[in-house]
């Protein structure tokens, strides 16, 4: 991925969302987690992880060939947490949650809703890939949220 194509994407996708938020690029989370974007409310700063985002697409797709892409589609869930209105009380609610089936729901809820956002920001994306890469990064909310459905 080239350093100049990322970064009119990081245009495009600022002016398409219309909000203020600052990006960066970094080459790996720090901690070794498989992290593509991570969204810092506290400084409104969007960190994309630009070797952590190859290594996703790679182990998604099998080839670096769309990695542009890709990154585009976590770079606009990222911005999906920014423009979140719900984002914080959210951040709140889970943090205070005692009852691990709230906190599942509401991490799931404040996934779902940058991915809703996503979706809105990259109408032209192709809906397969989207989804793929949707369903892969909820996979693990979603089955706890199932397991959880069926114990209740």
């Amino acid at each position: 991925m080239k350093t100049k194509q990322l970064e009119h994407c990081i245009e495009e996708l600022l002016r398409r969302a219309g909000i203020g938020v600052s990006v960066r690029l970094e080459k790996k989370f720090p901690g070794g987690r498989m992290v593509g974007g991570k969204y810092s409310m506290n400084t409104h700063t969007i960190t994309m992880y630009t070797d952590v985002i190859q290594a996703q697409c790679m182990q998604m797709f099998g080839s670096l060939e769309q990695a542009e892409d890709y990154f585009a589609v976590v770079l606009a869930h990222e911005i999906g947490h920014a423009a979140d209105p719900e984002l914080r009380a959210l951040s709140e609610a889970l943090e205070e949650a005692d009852d691990p089936s709230v906190k599942r729901l509401t991490a799931l809820r404040i996934e779902e809703n940058a991915w809703n956002y996503a979706l809105n920001l990259l109408p032209e994306a192709d809906s397969r890939f989207m989804s793929i890469i949707i369903d892969e990064s909820l996979l693990a909310y979603r089955e706890m949220a199932r397991d959880q459905a069926v114990t209740a």
